[in-house]
């Protein structure tokens, strides 16, 4: 009976054990979306938890400058860069946003290039929180 009662009990903390222990491994995903896109206008927004992420899309740019935007909740981690080239792919903004640093926010003027379809990348880097940005044809 002894050896019964400690099998018994045995086999009830083997199976509470593999029934607790779990795979609940975090997710990583990061996400750009909700790009609007109007003549001369595009603005959307990031959302990650904890992953990364590059988006790439083309925006056409009358002029030869661009006002932008770009920010990040201050409670974010990891990093968000938007970067724009003109027609020729000169780089026109490089700027990186990192979590739990000031600034958490730039806007401005891009460098001055080449009116045409420019090319627009946002990466997110390990990124965990929320963010936006934007950017309208300068003059």
């Amino acid at each position: 009976m002894k050896n019964l009662l400690k099998l018994s009990l045995l086999t009830f903390i083997f199976t509470a054990f593999v029934a607790c222990s779990s795979d609940d491994s975090p997710t990583i995903t990061a996400s750009v979306n909700n790009t609007s896109m109007s003549i001369g206008n595009f603005n959307g927004d990031v959302t990650g938890n904890g992953g990364s992420e590059t988006e790439t899309f083309t925006w056409n740019n009358a002029e030869a400058t661009a006002d932008y935007n770009m920010d990040i909740t201050a409670s974010a981690t990891g990093s968000f860069r938007f970067v724009i080239k003109d027609v020729n792919g000169t780089t026109v903004l490089d700027k990186t946003l990192v979590g739990g640093t000031n600034p958490d926010t730039f806007s401005g003027v891009t460098n001055a290039g080449t009116p045409g379809d420019w090319t627009v990348t946002l990466t997110l880097s390990n990124f965990d929180g929320d963010g936006s940005y934007s950017a309208s044809s300068g003059n």
